[in-house]
């Protein structure tokens, strides 16, 4: 899906790379000991490595290797068994060794691509050109004093994989998708939260335009967006701006840029370095990371299911839309908890009142599918008790809501309440005949010919029981009666 902007020469076609920094999951840092835990204070986990203290030598953490690796599987990249680190060299108070210790050359992880899904229903193909390790610099904070900024060296040497996509992506919606996406497998994989507010995973959105049929013109990076949202109206608010620049007469200087979030605006922030900037050579404090092929392939054989295969899956097994199907895979903690609700149940019944009836409960309550307000066991308890004939459909909205508000079992909100529904067909037919005697006009008139009554003698029925009445048998006795 081509997002064109009009310009007074005519259409512009939108070229959109993204460089995605995504915080390795682990318990240390990439080269020291040092804990990563978000929101600790100021300093709190910082070794003498990450301070960039004389004499410190880097140990690479095994786990933050296999979790590249596993993020390359799922990005359906190629793995490179050799690899190597380079010191990317620049100057700034919260990189206190002076350098970045970075892949460049020779990056953990190759070529790849994923799929990804647009709202008009189509799929699209983002090329993957890279994925490498490299270690996180400190903050820079400057809004806590009026003459001096402080720094934060918590994230120093926080290690990061930094995934780089080919410019394939033509709309901030194709953007927006392929973060989503991207997001989303990193998540089944367990190998980044992708939470965004926190820091753990930001973009720097690639952007150029062109006339139809044209090469590449010259691209400008918006550094470090912070949310999906922010980097699809980042797209827009660049690329109106290169649209106008290009038909003013001027040119568009390669620079880094910053999005203004509250002006919808991007302004420029230095201009853009080149490799030769930065000076790169390789590490010598690092020898190259060499990795065993039969180790690649466990970690290959130990991936849990990812979004795409669950989707197929539930379309094939459970029969469900595709539709739903992608709804109930955005999250790995939603599908899990749809496939304890659906099993051994009819699964379009569990799909439906877990994108109905709880994902509602949970924005009321402001809780998550983590810490949901009703567990699988008790909804999928609900769905065995309207199966049985206990409950009607009206009825166990009425106990699910209960659920939300106690945190009860639904048995014994139903059996406390006296909500179990009738159905004993004498007690109904006593119902009915008293419904029918206290509308024999009503009574008439259907029997002469207007049949849409019989929806008034069932809501009357219904209301007579106060919604406890089986509805099948309410319908079947009242058909006996008026005949």
């Amino acid at each position: 899906m081509t997002y064109i902007v009009e310009g007074e020469s005519g259409p512009w076609e939108v070229v959109i790379g993204l460089e995605v920094h995504a915080q390795v999951t682990s318990n240390a840092k990439l080269f020291s000991g040092a804990a990563t835990a978000f929101g600790a204070e100021p300093n709190a986990q910082v070794s003498f490595i990450d301070a960039g203290f004389p004499g410190m030598l880097p140990v690479i953490n095994h786990e933050c290797v296999a979790q590249a690796v596993r993020t390359g599987l799922g990005l359906n990249a190629k793995v490179n068994l050799w690899s190597r680190f380079d010191r990317k060299n620049y100057f700034y108070a919260d990189l206190p060794q002076g350098y970045q210790i970075s892949q460049y050359a020779h990056p953990i992880i190759g070529e790849g691509a994923i799929d990804i899904e647009l709202a008009d229903g189509s799929t699209k193909t983002i090329g993957i050109t890279r994925l490498h390790l490299e270690q996180d610099a400190g903050k820079s904070q400057h809004d806590q004093h009026a003459t001096k900024s402080f720094i934060d060296l918590n994230r120093s040497g926080v290690a990061l994989m930094e995934i780089v996509s080919e410019p394939d992506m033509r709309s901030p919606e194709e953007a927006g998708a392929y973060l989503t996406k991207l997001r989303q497998i990193m998540r089944y994989l367990g190998t980044c939260d992708g939470n965004m507010d926190e820091g753990s995973m930001r973009a720097d959105v690639n952007v150029s335009v062109r006339k139809a049929g044209e090469g590449f013109r010259t691209r400008c990076e918006v550094k470090n967006v912070n949310s999906i949202r922010f980097v699809m109206q980042a797209v827009e608010a660049e690329a109106r701006r290169q649209v106008e620049v290009w038909e003013s007469g001027g040119t568009v200087d390669q620079e880094t840029r910053l999005f203004d979030t509250s002006r919808g605006i991007t302004r420029s922030m230095r201009s853009k370095e080149d490799a030769h900037d930065y000076r790169y050579f390789p590490d010598p404090d690092l020898p190259p990371l060499v990795i065993d092929a039969a180790w690649v392939e466990g970690l290959k054989a130990a991936l849990p299911e990812l979004p795409d295969q669950r989707r197929a899956r539930y379309v094939r097994d459970y029969g469900i839309t595709p539709y739903d199907a992608h709804v109930l895979t955005l999250e790995r903690e939603t599908a899990a908890y749809f496939e304890a609700v659906a099993k051994g149940r009819d699964a379009k019944q569990a799909a439906n009142w877990v994108m109905g009836d709880l994902f509602a409960a949970i924005n009321r309550t402001k809780s998550s599918i983590a810490e949901p307000p009703v567990n699988a066991t008790d909804l999928g308890a609900l769905l065995d008790l309207m199966v049985d004939g206990t409950l009607s459909g009206k009825l166990a909205k009425e106990v699910f809501e209960v659920m939300v508000e106690t945190g009860r079992a639904p048995g014994a909100i139903v059996e406390e309440r006296g909500l179990k529904q009738v159905t004993d067909s004498g007690a109904i037919e006593a119902v009915i005949d008293q419904v029918l005697a206290a509308n024999a006009d009503k009574v008439a008139e259907y029997r002469s010919g207007k049949d849409k009554l019989f929806g008034f003698f069932v809501g009357q029925t219904m209301k007579a029981m106060q919604g406890k009445g089986n509805p099948a048998l309410v319908n079947d006795v009242l058909k006996q009666k008026l005949s």
